[in-house]
């Protein structure tokens, strides 16, 4: 197939596409966790907890006392520090009894139960992030500059930078399931909520995490990309 030669050989080719599809699922993922958490943090949870009380007594059902709950500016910003060992709660979420809001406590705590109880993935993921950061913010412009001299290997070394972001985008795939599985077992078990407010949560939980998938898969697409086009440039 003949490939029209583009800017520094490398040319347009049919994968593009798919990498502007993989752009547009990411936003598309991106309004829907925002939509749906909008519709179920109307709906009032009947134990009538706030996702700070529902994290705090999380913890303390679990015997974990070193870990603190905060209140964060934002929406949706919600997250774990295992470094501070604090659970961030945002502001949708530390002060309201919403269905939406106990589900995404619940989830910041079972990355607190990953971290405690020493699961793998999390271990693998906490431990690559700084080559990720590396990855994320310098394997672009490697590429790049390597285009510019017209380096390959030079352009292989920035892949490879780049391959680490991607690796860390798909090793958060199953903590993140993994925590909205552990967010559910306890918020049933501990019965901060029915099953009908479980099954609301159960919802916003997997908008959530289709946000990862999304993102994961448009690394992915994108590495294949570059790996293609490299190949194609030597030939």
């Amino acid at each position: 197939m003949y490939y029209t030669r583009g800017l520094y050989g490398f040319g347009f080719d049919p994968m593009y596409i798919l990498v502007i599809i993989m752009g547009i699922l990411c936003m598309v993922a991106s309004y829907r966790v925002s939509s749906v958490y909008k519709k179920y943090e109307r709906i009032r949870s009947r134990s009538n907890m706030t996702g700070a009380q529902v994290a705090m007594e999380i913890l303390r059902r679990n015997g974990i006392t070193d870990v603190a709950v905060a209140h964060v500016s934002g929406n949706l910003t919600d997250h774990y520090d295992p470094r501070r060992k604090v659970v961030n709660l945002s502001d949708a979420t530390y002060n309201s009894p919403s269905v939406a809001a106990v589900g995404v406590a619940a989830h910041e705590c079972g990355h607190v139960c990953q971290h405690y109880y020493g699961y793998v993935p999390l271990k693998i993921r906490t431990a690559i992030v700084p080559a990720a950061n590396i990855g994320s913010k310098a394997g672009i412009p490697i590429i790049i500059l390597g285009m510019f001299l017209s380096l390959s290997p030079l352009i292989t070394i920035g892949i490879w930078v780049f391959s680490l972001a991607v690796l860390f985008q798909l090793v958060t795939l199953p903590v993140e399931f993994d925590a909205s599985r552990r967010a559910l077992v306890m918020l049933e078990e501990y019965g901060f909520l029915d099953d009908e407010e479980l099954h609301h949560s159960k919802k916003v939980l997997s908008a959530a995490a289709m946000t990862y998938v999304a993102s994961a898969a448009a690394a992915v697409v994108q590495l294949l990309r570059l790996v293609l086009l490299n190949g194609r440039r030597r030939d």
